[in-house]
């Protein structure tokens, strides 16, 4: 969190000196802060793992994108043919997220993806109950889940 913090001030510090208040120039900003905070990393403790963690989190925001448009033209093709092809039903998904802000994470990552909804946290806090809209390959869905919390874990961790 250090180093996102370094790379925002860094980022104001550029708009502040170049005397440009845009979104564009703040951008700038941020990407010249990064480069610095890349070259200075190995110098200074708190920033370890910080430059590895921005590619993996725009490699993540990619991956959630595509998860989505796939999604929504599901649940759209579902909806605009006649015969409905869902078969809905609730799995349980083991969790690997240990922490609450890692499980809050996934359910609503998985919430947010059309045709799946996170209904419930098993007491122990290692089971998530899912419904899903689409259910005709339980094993194929809960490793696309699983890929899915993989995927956001490696953003925190």
């Amino acid at each position: 969190m250090t180093g996102a913090i370094w790379n925002l001030l860094l980022g104001l510090a550029w708009v502040l000196l170049s005397g440009d208040f845009s979104g564009l120039n703040l951008l700038v900003g941020v990407i010249f802060g990064y480069i610095a905070l890349l070259l200075i990393e190995p110098q200074v403790d708190s920033l370890k793992g910080y430059p590895a963690r921005i590619p993996r989190i725009i490699g993540f925001i990619c991956f959630f994108i595509k998860e989505l448009i796939q999604a929504n033209m599901r649940v759209a093709f579902d909806v605009l043919t006649p015969p409905w092809h869902m078969q809905p039903g609730v799995i349980a998904l083991p969790l690997s997220a240990r922490t609450e802000m890692e499980i809050t994470m996934v359910a609503s990552l998985i919430s947010l993806t059309p045709g799946t909804l996170s209904l419930d946290v098993s007491d122990d806090k290692k089971v998530l109950y899912i419904h899903a809209m689409f259910l005709d390959d339980e094993d194929e869905l809960r490793r696309s889940l699983k890929h899915m919390e993989h995927r956001a874990l490696e953003l925190f961790r």
